[in-house]
């Protein structure tokens, strides 16, 4: 046979029936049945009814956070410039970075070894991709308080913190709340005069407030100044106990916007 000839219509037919029947027997395996659950498209014998459908919505990982039918305007790019799903790509972002930056820096701050302000300047100048991943996640910290804060805008504007969703906007209020308390945690890392005096300006307002200020601040503080307790304990906030509360109300977020129809209806 040569170069430019096509094969015969019959053993064109052969190999499409030969394929057909090795993927016939892939997905009556076992394995194959055991990844992919009953209403799979992936799954034989999925016919293409609304409740395959939902089937497939529900046991897929993805999938299921968003709900089986989608309003027509939720699919508008221009109705919610997908700022909530941006704000979730940021702290993507600022995971994998803040994650590598962990390898590089110690939060000790004592008068004989300021490590943390040095390895900051070593992230700068020593470290492969330092500089290149502290900026990514500065610029990300940045850019997540303002989609959220965005996103929060769109949200009251559109009305969509009515009922059923009053829950899930009280939710938002507190990832809100999340997303400044860990830029501001974050601040006080890189232990330099900027960083050390901004955090005192700002214990010391958190000392004025009514009934228990003082106690707050004295936590956050670790004592009377700014100093190496505060350093340690604002690290711990940062890197575990914001992200891991952030987590949880993201989680609850997104399972609520799920069982709440999705996208709400423009005013």
């Amino acid at each position: 046979m040569g170069i430019d000839q096509k094969p015969p219509a019959g053993q064109k037919a052969l190999i499409f029936e030969q394929i057909e029947l090795a993927k016939e027997k892939v997905q009556d395996s076992q394995v194959w049945k055991s990844i992919f659950r009953p209403g799979s498209p992936f799954r034989k014998g999925y016919r293409d009814t609304s409740r395959d459908r939902a089937l497939a919505m529900m046991n897929n990982l993805l999938y299921h956070l968003h709900p089986v039918k989608l309003k027509r305007h939720g699919l508008k790019l221009t109705y919610t410039y997908c700022l909530g799903g941006l704000s979730f790509f940021l702290f993507v972002i600022l995971t994998i970075t803040g994650i590598y930056l962990m390898f590089f820096y110690r939060p000790a701050a004592e008068v004989t070894a300021q490590l943390a302000y040095a390895d900051m300047k070593d992230l700068s100048a020593a470290i492969v991709f330092g500089q290149l991943v502290r900026n990514m996640h500065r610029w990300a910290a940045h850019l997540m308080v303002l989609s959220v804060f965005l996103h929060m805008a769109r949200v009251f504007y559109h009305g969509a913190y009515k009922p059923p969703r009053e829950f899930n906007w009280v939710v938002g209020v507190n990832l809100l709340q999340i997303t400044l308390l860990l830029s501001f945690t974050g601040y006080l890392l890189p232990w330099d005069q900027l960083a050390i005096w901004a955090v005192t300006v700002g214990t010391n307002m958190m000392g004025y407030t009514p009934v228990f200020g003082r106690q707050l601040k004295f936590i956050l503080v670790g004592g009377l100044e700014v100093g190496p307790a505060t350093l340690i304990r604002w690290y711990v906030l940062h890197v575990l106990a914001l992200p891991f509360v952030a987590v949880l109300l993201m989680a609850v977020h997104f399972w609520r916007i799920r069982k709440d129809g999705g996208i709400s209806g423009p005013l």
